[in-house]
């Protein structure tokens, strides 16, 4: 059974840093596409980061490049997020993603001016 598992969320002051995780289990973590999403109140989810199954191949919403850093620890089954420079309107639940249907719970990631 497929399990992920988010973490690293909170509050934080805009220009500050939060590092999101995700736990995963249940399946050979080190041969799928991961991606981190986000859905903030009134819009549709939307794709922030993914990263191939190597680690070498990322792609990053134009909005967040620059400021965010997907990664991956295959010896590990974790997903991460380095997130800096944040701004108010990265507030939003983050998920973590496995191709193509499974989803964490989401972590809420608030940031105030």
């Amino acid at each position: 059974q497929v399990q992920l598992v988010e973490s690293g969320g909170g509050l934080v002051q805009a220009g500050g840093s939060l590092r999101l995780s995700c736990a995963a289990s249940g399946f050979p973590f080190g041969s799928f596409v991961m991606s981190w999403y986000r859905q903030a109140p009134g819009k549709e989810r939307e794709l922030v980061a993914q990263i191939e199954n190597s680690g070498r191949g990322t792609w990053y919403l134009e909005s967040v490049r620059g400021r965010f850093t997907i990664s991956r620890d295959n010896a590990e089954n974790t997903l991460s997020l380095q997130m800096d420079n944040l701004k108010a309107e990265d507030t939003a639940v983050y998920y973590c993603h496995k191709f193509p249907r499974d989803w964490g719970q989401g972590t809420q990631v608030t940031v105030f001016s």
